[in-house]
């Protein structure tokens, strides 16, 4: 068989990014994707249905969602290994991100299949980019756990300065906010994006001390899906490392008090004012030390008493 026939033969996965919820946002190449592969697998017929009709595209469809997505793979893998070619796209953004469709990508790659990806809507970043955050950053943790207990336990793991994405669904997203104001507290900022490309859409930049009150301030604002986003926190580059935390700690001490020269020491290197006092205590005593036992080794500071006759 020549090089030619078996490009020709090679199966190929093609995630498509599709709408968030403005139709016009599928891209011409998606759309030239998605009449030229055999099959769509999506996450459910009846939303991609109307998505592929807005278009003109009448490709099979293949229900591939969280209940079916390991039991269908295996004859999604036969049919790419066999040549076919077939695109992969959830109901809404990107596929296989906080979607369906990672288990069968996965598989593709072990199967040696040729994967592709297809740009387009990403919830996430379309939030992102309209919160003005500015960090070099950010940590994407898609959808927290259900229960209380369990979202918070999960915010104290993602504490740091860098902005936090987060999916919320509307039920919960009124107590989601109240846990990001327990763990991250009153002044830190979010970005509440709803309704993202939709008639309602609406994206907020405050204080999560003051984001219950936006959310309850219209009836409609608990409706529709939410990208929720923790601005920046400290930056931890703004924090010296020790070894300069004692530099700074010893040329203050020369010439001010231990609590002048820690609270000076604070505002120069970000690091905690309680824990530069107890090391500023520490160093001061090591010079103590230091000096004591420099005096006893010199001779010029030795006494002796001749007592012989």
């Amino acid at each position: 068989m020549s090089t030619q026939s078996l490009t020709l033969n090679r199966g190929m996965l093609i995630l498509v990014a599709t709408p968030i919820g403005n139709l016009g946002d599928l891209s011409v190449r998606a759309q030239e994707v998605l009449r030229s592969v055999d099959l769509i697998a999506c996450e459910d017929t009846r939303t991609t249905r109307t998505l592929l009709n807005a278009h003109g595209i009448h490709t099979p469809m293949q229900a591939l969602h969280q209940h079916n997505e390991h039991s269908a793979t295996p004859t999604l893998i036969d049919a790419l290994q066999q040549g076919k070619r077939i695109a992969l796209v959830s109901d809404a953004g990107t596929p296989a991100i906080s979607d369906p469709g990672a288990w069968l990508v996965a598989a593709a790659h072990a199967a040696g299949v040729t994967v592709q990806s297809i740009p387009g809507p990403n919830a996430a970043i379309t939030a992102y980019a309209a919160s003005g955050f500015l960090a070099e950053h950010f940590v994407f943790a898609g959808f927290l756990p259900a229960t209380a207990s369990k979202r918070r336990a999960t915010l104290n793991t993602l504490k740091g300065p860098n902005p936090i994405i987060l999916y919320e669904a509307p039920h919960r997203v009124a107590a989601c906010l109240a846990d990001l104001n327990s763990v991250f507290g009153p002044t830190r900022e979010v970005l509440i994006a709803r309704e993202l490309s939709k008639k309602f859409e609406e994206i907020a930049r405050l204080p999560l001390a003051d984001a219950n009150t936006w959310l309850t301030q219209h009836p409609h604002r608990t409706q529709g899906e939410f990208v929720l986003i923790i601005g920046p926190g400290e930056p931890a580059e703004n924090i010296r490392p020790e070894q300069d935390q004692d530099h700074v700690l010893r040329t203050l001490l020369d010439e001010l008090p231990v609590s002048a020269a820690a609270r000076v020491a604070a505002h120069l290197t970000g690091a905690s004012r309680k824990n530069l006092y107890a090391r500023a205590l520490e160093l001061q005593s090591a010079a103590a030390d230091s000096a004591d036992t420099a005096d006893s080794n010199n001779p010029a500071h030795s006494q002796h008493n001749d007592t012989s006759g």
